[in-house]
């Protein structure tokens, strides 16, 4: 028996978290990242489209951060930055293109990006995903971007 009466495993894990994770060692947690909700711009103007993260983990070498958006009406999602090995790539072909802009810091738990010149065509869904090996398992996070007029 533990503390508060709770019933102990041969590794000294309560018995109930033995089943959450695997050969009853102890259990590990997902990496949780975050955007804001929604976030809104002018045409011609910028945004920054923050996204933060937690990792139980030391930030990783392998550490990457990919972010995808989804225009508003579509249902096709395309890949338009991504952070690797120390490197960003930022989409150079795509709608994107030139209007770009990496601000994050992985060492400070930041995947943040700028969207400068801002159109009606950025309207949609950005999603930021965050995997810090081994710390892989968890959701992605999405902001909506809504442009008007000035």
């Amino acid at each position: 028996m533990g503390l508060a009466g709770v019933p102990m495993g041969r590794v000294g894990v309560p018995m109930g978290l033995r089943a959450l994770s695997p050969a009853g060692l102890s259990p590990t947690s997902a990496i949780h990242v975050y955007t804001p909700r929604e976030v809104y711009g002018t045409v011609g103007s910028h945004v920054t489209l923050s996204c933060s993260f937690w990792s139980s983990e030391w930030i990783s070498e392998d550490i990457s951060i990919t972010w995808h958006f989804q225009a508003e009406g579509s249902r096709d999602s395309i890949s338009i930055f991504h952070y690797a090995k120390g490197q960003p790539y930022i989409d150079d072909v795509g709608t994107f293109k030139e209007r770009m802009e990496w601000v994050g810091n992985p060492r400070r738990k930041d995947g943040s990006i700028v969207i400068h010149n801002l159109d009606y065509t950025d309207n949609g869904t950005f999603t930021c995903d965050v995997k810090n090996p081994p710390d892989i398992v968890g959701k992605s996070s999405q902001v909506t971007l809504y442009v008007f007029e000035k």
